[in-house]
């Protein structure tokens, strides 16, 4: 029976997951849904964050949990109706299925699945990049979905040191942070990983006994080659110019406003189709595009950056400077849950459209003022408006 191959290929993947970081997600998701995805980039760990799930709550040897990815040649001739009819009528209660993108027409077939077998629990894995035309589709409108970024340094440290540091709102890093410093400075010396962090601590690779920066690259390449060209439909013949886009908005270093017409040159394009390829390689979670205030897609962003510090490590453009690799961070860890906006002076923020925050070094100067902070690097502790650079990464 094909099953008792896949049980097995499972309790194997369970019993041999490495990685002791338990993400924060992995408490933020209502498990009760029946219909499950989890979205985010290559690299982050969408398959370990799975098994993790999987090996909490379920014993392999009852075989009412299975783990199956589409990778697999088998579902690209069976398809995975009749595989999920059958693991049902033997017990099974959550289905998990791993890179479901990979599978022609999954979005159909998991709702078939869905709609067939009322008692099964289906929890699905996919890309950050969108399928071209496909964003009304019965699947996304009843799955809760959910996204999985990489590492924060607080899970990064969490890892390294095995404590179980929390995390803590903008708000009260902005207005509690030398009380909250105390807490974890007891614990922890954070400046002692943080530069490990910067250079390879957001992807999970780090765990792996292979050579991260090849791990990375090799990620990063499959973002545009796989996820952006096949599903935002781009012809094989363009994979060359998104990819040197890429490199020259990391050369760019702290000079990161775009100049769009200058890059359509420097690569061989119109002006329109850079705007559409940096629309996907945010997607892939390859940068992130800053607006200035009551500005948004489609104009011109006021800046970019790369998605995170590790993927400038990778790319190893020339002169990083210690400027940019800190905004890069900054960008990074606010995103998710704020408005970030870029303010009127250099390396100047406008969080939620109230508050500003300077990334800088600990030796600029700071003014005093009620909406102004200041987020500092090369300082392990901070006081009043002057808050350590890294703390911002205890906000997931």
């Amino acid at each position: 029976m094909a099953l008792d191959n896949f049980f097995q290929s499972h309790a194997y993947l369970v019993e041999h997951l490495r990685t002791n970081a338990r993400r924060a997600l992995m408490d933020t998701i209502d498990w009760s849904y029946r219909l499950i995805g989890i979205r985010g980039p290559r690299g982050v760990g969408r398959t370990s964050f799975l098994l993790q799930y999987a090996k909490e709550n379920f014993d392999p040897q009852l075989h009412q949990c299975l783990l199956v990815s589409m990778n697999n040649f088998y579902f690209q001739g069976r398809g995975l109706v009749d595989f999920a009819a059958e693991f049902a009528a033997h017990g099974g209660q959550t289905l998990i299925v791993d890179q479901a993108f990979k599978l022609p027409g999954w979005k159909d077939q998991l709702m078939e699945i869905y709609r067939s077998h009322p008692y099964l629990k289906i929890i699905y894995s996919t890309t950050s990049v969108n399928v071209v035309e496909d964003d009304s589709h019965e699947l996304d409108q009843v799955a809760h979905q959910y996204v999985l970024h990489g590492f924060s340094f607080r899970e990064y440290i969490n890892q390294q040191t095995g404590t179980t540091l929390g995390t803590y709102t903008l708000n009260e890093i902005l207005n509690d942070h030398e009380h909250i410093l105390r807490g974890i400075l007891s614990k922890v010396r954070p400046l002692e990983h943080f530069q490990n962090y910067l250079h390879h601590g957001y992807y999970p690779f780090y765990l792996e006994n292979r050579n991260f920066m090849e791990a990375l690259l090799k990620s990063m390449n499959s973002m545009i080659e796989v996820d952006i060209l096949f599903n935002k439909q781009v012809e094989l013949k363009y994979l060359a110019r998104i990819k040197k886009l890429l490199y020259l908005l990391a050369a760019a270093g702290e000079d990161n406003t775009p100049n769009v017409s200058h890059l359509a040159e420097e690569i061989g394009t119109s002006r329109a189709t850079v705007m559409n390829y940096l629309e996907y390689l945010e997607e892939a979670r390859l940068i992130n595009r800053i607006y200035r205030e009551n500005d948004q897609n489609p104009k011109k962003p006021a800046a970019i950056f790369l998605h995170d510090t590790n993927l400038l490590y990778g790319i190893q453009p020339p002169g990083i400077s210690v400027q940019n690799v800190m905004e890069t961070f900054f960008t990074n860890v606010l995103w998710r849950h704020h408005k970030i906006q870029k303010g009127r002076r250099h390396s100047f923020y406008k969080i939620d459209g109230v508050t500003d925050i300077c990334v800088c070094d600990r030796s600029r100067r700071s003014k005093e003022s009620a909406n102004t902070y200041y987020a500092k690097y090369n300082t392990e502790v901070g006081r009043g408006n002057d808050i350590p650079i890294w703390l911002f990464g205890f906000l997931y």
